[in-house]
């Protein structure tokens, strides 16, 4: 028996982690496995771009000696890169349904803003406005729409962000999600991308309730309602 002193305890919130690994001195695991001072059990290798690990073991792999080996994080613990693929897959999945349910609610807006100036439609057709300029104008209404949506969203999106941030309110089960409350990181990249891929879509989207006005005849807008 080897008396020893606890002098903390470690908490990463992987299960797999906490209940196998300790870090203690390296000579006392010496003495244990009668090893000499210049033995070790093995070396960790960091690297900054993680999908490069398969690349980069199997360089050290084919350097070493016969009788030893080498193992990429994702073969010594498979299940937390399993439930890392996951979550790729749901923020796409919400991401596309996002999508779906605002470019839905803005072609109902617009098409709602059609049939309401339907009259209107009529008699700038009746003048002898081309479909062009009254199209022009519902597509800068659906835009403004559009730019204040996103203004209002990305505001109190980037608000609750900041909060999770400082205080950490949304907490998650750790034995599910392996972390006890949801990270942050906030890429601004990430945030222009969204904001202008969904401008781009929402804009071509706003281009099919214009349609309509195409194929409207001026007796019968005027006669609308």
């Amino acid at each position: 028996m080897r008396p020893v002193i606890v002098s903390g305890i470690f908490k990463t919130g992987i299960e797999d982690y906490d209940k196998v690994l300790a870090i203690g001195d390296l000579k006392l695991i010496q003495r244990l496995n009668d090893w000499r001072e210049n033995q070790i059990g093995g070396y960790e290798v960091f690297i900054r771009d993680y999908r490069k690990m398969d690349t980069v073991n199997s360089l050290i792999f084919n350097q070493l000696p016969s009788v030893w080996g080498s193992r990429t994080i994702q073969e010594i613990y498979p299940n937390i890169f399993d439930w890392l693929n996951l979550q790729d897959i749901t923020i796409i999945i919400v991401l596309i349904i996002m999508i779906i349910v605002a470019t839905l609610n803005l072609v109902t807006c617009l098409i709602i803003l059609v049939l309401e100036r339907t009259r209107m439609i009529g008699i700038l057709k009746a003048i002898g406005s081309p479909n062009t300029s009254i199209q022009k104008i519902f597509l800068y209404q659906g835009s403004y729409i559009t730019l204040f949506g996103m203004v209002f969203g990305n505001g109190f999106g980037l608000l609750i962000c900041w909060l999770q941030q400082r205080y950490g309110f949304i907490t998650l089960p750790e034995d599910a999600y392996f972390i006890s409350k949801a990270v942050v990181k906030l890429e601004w990249w990430h945030i222009l991308l969204v904001n202008g891929g969904t401008f781009l879509i929402c804009f071509l989207v706003l281009m099919i309730p214009t349609i309509v006005i195409r194929r409207m005849q001026p007796p019968r807008a005027i006669q609308f309602g």
